[in-house]
């Protein structure tokens, strides 16, 4: 017993990405509009923040974790605009904008890392964000500090009722005066910028640099999150815990007798093989916001 509460900080450190990915997702969806770019959104915040951190940890020190945050952030913010510009502005498909979007950041991010660092990666920096009490991560508070906000955005603020608004019935919204298309942006926008978070929160604390794998599907893992957790801030914390503990499996395993026989193959493809499941079992559920997915255009009834 107290080994599994010796690995809780692991844990913790794979959950957080999962769940600031996944509250960007549901904000995005819940004003209408599906962000399948979440994977290329966290590697170009990855990306962003390990190469921030390389340059700025010689010059600031420790506090440089928290700048390459910021610009991971700004990073996953700036893409975003492109999907968000396709899809609201130009009513584009959503699922061929965002898996554009992610074609796209896998192959900038690698020509990116050849122009700064000659080789497919950024270089190692000296040391990542540093646990604190109990070995936890800070980025878990993050995190929770996400999706506390967005449940109170969501449910206790009036933005929040517009955006659910836009993505249950945007033509309804935009005949009491609200703003479909500005609301729209704004989640794309916020979606991106979790992501970018989220993707920098991955590599300061699992790697000392960034490749190709670093993200390793965790943006989809995350979208897969939103779907299970019914689009509800409770239900995103806890599929969020599921995944994350699941993905965590793959590292802690040989710290446990009983599982040490067991080939390192089926911890590795449990969080996909639940990703599928999940996705079966909840393919016919309609929970999702009823005009998810739908563009938007005005005058149409």
């Amino acid at each position: 017993m107290l080994n599994i509460f010796g690995k809780i900080p692991t844990i913790l450190m794979l959950v957080s990405p999962i769940l600031i990915t996944a509250t960007g997702g549901m904000i995005c969806e819940r004003s209408g509009v599906v962000n399948i770019a979440l994977e290329g959104l966290m590697v170009f915040g990855a990306f962003a923040a390990a190469t921030a951190h390389f340059f700025l940890e010689p010059v600031l020190g420790p506090s440089s974790v928290w700048v390459a945050l910021s610009i991971g952030a700004a990073s996953g913010l700036a893409f975003s605009y492109i999907h968000a510009f396709a899809s609201v502005s130009l009513n584009a498909d959503q699922t061929v904008s965002g898996t554009g979007i992610n074609l796209l950041a896998n192959g900038v991010t690698i020509f990116l890392a050849q122009v700064f660092f000659k080789q497919d990666r950024t270089k190692q920096f000296m040391l990542g964000m540093m646990p604190g009490a109990w070995g936890v991560y800070p980025t878990a508070y993050i995190a929770l500090a996400v999706i506390l906000f967005a449940w109170f955005g969501l449910y206790k603020r009036r933005f929040g009722l517009r955006l659910r608004a836009c993505g249950e019935n945007p033509q309804a919204a935009a005949s009491v005066g609200i703003n479909v298309l500005r609301t729209r942006y704004v989640a794309v926008l916020l979606s991106g910028l979790l992501a970018g978070l989220a993707g920098g929160c991955l590599v300061l604390t699992t790697n000392t640099q960034f490749n190709s794998t670093t993200v390793n599907g965790h943006g989809f893992i995350a979208l897969a999150v939103v779907s299970f957790g019914r689009w509800r801030p409770s239900g995103i914390a806890g599929a969020s815990l599921l995944f994350g503990t699941a993905l965590a499996f793959s590292i802690i395993a040989n710290d446990f007798t009983a599982l040490r026989n067991l080939p390192t193959e089926v911890f590795n493809i449990m969080p996909y093989a639940i990703t599928l499941l999940t996705l079966v079992i909840f393919s016919g559920k309609n929970y999702a916001p009823a005009s998810s997915g739908k563009p938007y255009e005005k005058g149409s009834s």
